[in-house]
């Protein structure tokens, strides 16, 4: 919550129920248009008090510059620990409207990354810099009844960046740019069929939607119920002629199997009626190795560089000799 004893001159106030009003117009929800989503939308117009609407601008800045700038210019001053609520009761419901922009210096940036910024749309600063002028109403009717065109329109610009993904079944999903999903994408097209012939993609999840796909009938009938809540690999596989269920995490920066992350899947998936895979997936060997000494024993590394291989943290269970070296039979060509 914000911290109110701070000073609000006569001009501050003012300000700031105009842009509730604002809201209020652009038919935003309760949550959408108190004062926190009021002092965010002014942050993002760059606008101080004592300027005019007219004036507003197009300042691209993320979460922290956006509680920095309220603070500074309007003296209200936000915790840390309320990113959340600015991101998820404001920002959030601003993008889905088409009123903000993500990212739109580097659409491909991950949806999660620290540096994610956000912009006004340029129909809504048109709109907005009306405010207080005879245009106003006129210009409101209009930007209202062409909304829903200009969300399809960002909308087609996100779609235009996102990953096109095949399954193993030759049907396809989308991901966003960015991030871990190019390796799942290497997972599901390079990996799967090289090591899982035949298998039944159960899962996948992103940053940006937790359940991009989701087989929840198929997953029931081996006994496995996912809870959203719940920190699910990025990738689960059904091996059907092994009755084996491969759980893949997808490391660009954090996150391999390790002894605590296969705990936490064994538990996880404690009813499941297939044999449990533990897979970690690296884009690189580089990668791979910033984390070699975490990786968890009993559980598998494929490497996106390197398709055809895996390495088995597996002990015993698979030493011998590889068919390269085995004793050729006797009168076999050298």
């Amino acid at each position: 919550m914000p911290d109110k004893t701070a000073r609000q001159p006569g001009t501050d106030r003012k300000r700031l129920t105009e842009a509730v009003e604002v809201l209020n117009a652009l038919r935003f929800g309760q949550k959408q248009r108190n004062e926190t989503a009021a002092y965010t939308l002014l942050a993002l117009l760059d606008l101080h008090p004592d300027r005019p609407w007219s004036e507003a601008q197009t300042p691209l800045r993320g979460i922290t510059p956006i509680i920095d700038f309220i603070a500074k210019t309007y003296g209200i001053r936000y915790a840390p620990n309320t990113r959340e609520t600015i991101r998820d009761d404001a920002v959030k419901f601003f993008v889905e409207e088409g009123l903000l922009l993500r990212n739109p210096d580097n659409p491909e940036r991950p949806t999660n990354s620290r540096k994610t910024a956000y912009q006004i749309e340029p129909s809504a600063l048109a709109l907005v810099r009306k405010v207080g002028t005879r245009g106003w109403n006129s210009a409101l009717r209009k930007y209202l009844m062409e909304r829903e065109a200009i969300k399809r329109e960002i909308a087609r610009g996100r779609n235009l960046t996102r990953v096109p993904v095949t399954l193993p079944d030759g049907s396809s999903v989308s991901l966003p740019p960015g991030g871990q999903n190019p390796l799942i994408k290497a997972i599901l097209e390079r990996f799967c069929p090289a090591f899982v012939p035949g298998g039944v993609v159960l899962y996948i999840g992103d940053t940006e939607n937790k359940f991009v796909h989701l087989e929840s009938a198929a997953l029931a009938t081996l006994g496995v119920v996912l809870d959203s809540a719940a920190k699910i690999p990025d990738v689960i596989v059904r091996h059907t002629g092994k009755n084996w269920l491969l759980l893949i995490e997808a490391v660009t920066s954090a996150g391999p199997v390790d002894g605590k992350r296969r705990k936490e899947l064994k538990e996880l998936f404690a009813e499941c009626k297939a044999g449990l895979v533990f897979v970690t997936a690296f884009e690189t060997r580089r990668v791979m190795q910033r984390f070699v000494a975490q990786i968890a024993w009993e559980s598998e590394v494929w490497i996106a560089e390197d398709p055809d291989h895996m390495i088995h943290f597996n002990g015993e269970r698979f030493l011998g000799p590889y068919p390269d070296v085995l004793p050729k039979p006797k009168g076999f060509p050298e």
